[in-house]
């Protein structure tokens, strides 16, 4: 059986059927002014940024390589000493050199990762000093990698790269792989 619906609630249901599809008789106040074009007068001032903190700025063994790197160093029970960066008799005085590893076991299990600000003449000074000795250059968009020969390499990454130097434009950055220099976001 079919449900009758009484004529006083069949118009009803029509009235609030028309009334919900029309619209208001007489328009309501905007709740925003209508688009304008560009202001030709106007100028764009950039976004205040937030001054940097001493932390953030400060070269450091955590703030070096990325934080989800320290995360999992740390989480494996490493820690990281600061070593002196030397590039053959070059000391790179404004950068670090970080050893991670667990250093309650005896063991030459570990990870290097440096970075230092550098003078064009010592940059071009350390890739002789490197030369020099076995290493080798590839140039590429990121700059001048110099890695170490694989057959003497203590370890080397899926692409067969040791110890490689990334140099840019003022700085370099060393690992002890050259997949390792992906982990070094200190950008100075």
């Amino acid at each position: 059986m079919i449900p009758r619906i009484t004529s006083a609630a069949a118009t009803l249901l029509l009235l609030v059927a028309l009334t919900a599809c029309a619209g208001p008789s007489t328009p309501g106040p905007s709740a925003s002014p209508p688009a304008t074009g560009p202001d030709p007068q106007a100028s764009v001032e950039p976004a205040a940024t937030p001054e940097p903190t001493a932390a953030a700025t400060e070269l450091t063994c955590d703030s070096m390589i990325s934080p989800g790197t320290v995360d999992a160093l740390t989480d494996a029970g490493w820690t990281a000493q600061p070593k002196d960066f030397v590039i053959g008799d070059i000391a790179m005085t404004e950068g670090l050199l970080c050893f991670w590893a667990d250093y309650d076991v005896a063991s030459d299990h570990g990870q290097l990762y440096g970075w230092s600000a550098m003078s064009a003449a010592d940059a071009a000074d350390a890739q002789i000093s490197l030369l020099a000795s076995g290493w080798t250059r590839e140039d590429s968009e990121e700059g001048i990698y110099i890695t170490e020969d694989p057959q003497y390499s203590m370890g080397t990454d899926d692409a067969g790269y040791g110890m490689t130097y990334l140099f840019g434009d003022g700085w370099v950055k060393f690992a002890d792989t050259k997949q390792g220099l992906i982990l070094i976001e200190w950008a100075g």
